[in-house]
């Protein structure tokens, strides 16, 4: 008795269509895995460009004029023997004054006779050293005698020769630089010269 053959070409064309079904959601859970593993991700930090600038150089100016019309600032500059002060008024258009200071025992002077009274300069020499300090040379008779007594400073010493002129009495006005027309030879290098005239003779023989 011939028995019943199992049906195998059936059976193998069902493996197959399973084996594709299984193939192709295969092909379609890679390709869905690769589009959404390819998309673009926000980033969780935020980026942050620092830009690093020179810290900048501070300046001080120190005004010369004091704020609101008060006193006047000054600058003093000392220079071994001497010192020069300058001073600025604090108002507009103020004027600026420049005063020289010096030791008096490193200016010198030289006290010259133009009168004909014997042993004037010598009389005045004493009494200017011994007020002031200053640094006294051999007194000197004038080329040419003098109604009026004077006192010529060279180049920066008009403030000793204020003060000495003060000192005996000689008039702010007679305190000249010294020129070719002083009456007096010889006092090269000298930084102030003191010319007794007349008007000063009565006083020294009341001082004497």
């Amino acid at each position: 008795m011939d028995g019943e053959q199992p049906n195998h070409g059936a059976s193998g064309s069902l493996s197959f269509g399973r084996a594709a079904v299984v193939l192709v959601g295969f092909v379609i859970a890679v390709a869905v895995l690769v589009a959404v593993g390819s998309r673009p991700t926000p980033s969780s930090t935020a980026s942050t460009t620092s830009t690093t600038v020179p810290a900048p150089t501070s300046s001080t100016t120190v005004p010369t004029t004091a704020p609101g019309g008060g006193a006047p600032s000054s600058t003093t500059t000392s220079a071994p023997p001497r010192t020069t002060t300058t001073a600025k008024s604090a108002h507009r258009g103020g004027t600026t004054t420049t005063t020289t200071t010096v030791p008096p025992s490193s200016v010198s002077v030289v006290v010259a006779n133009a009168t004909s009274t014997s042993g004037l300069a010598a009389h005045y020499t004493t009494t200017i050293g011994a007020a002031g300090g200053w640094s006294m040379k051999t007194p000197l008779n004038a080329t040419t005698p003098e109604p009026t007594s004077a006192v010529y400073y060279a180049p920066g010493m008009q403030q000793p020769a204020q003060s000495i002129a003060a000192s005996i009495g000689v008039k702010p006005a007679e305190v000249v630089p010294i020129s070719s027309s002083m009456p007096v030879n010889g006092v090269s290098g000298i930084d102030v010269v003191v010319v007794i005239g007349q008007d000063l003779v009565s006083a020294a023989s009341s001082g004497s």
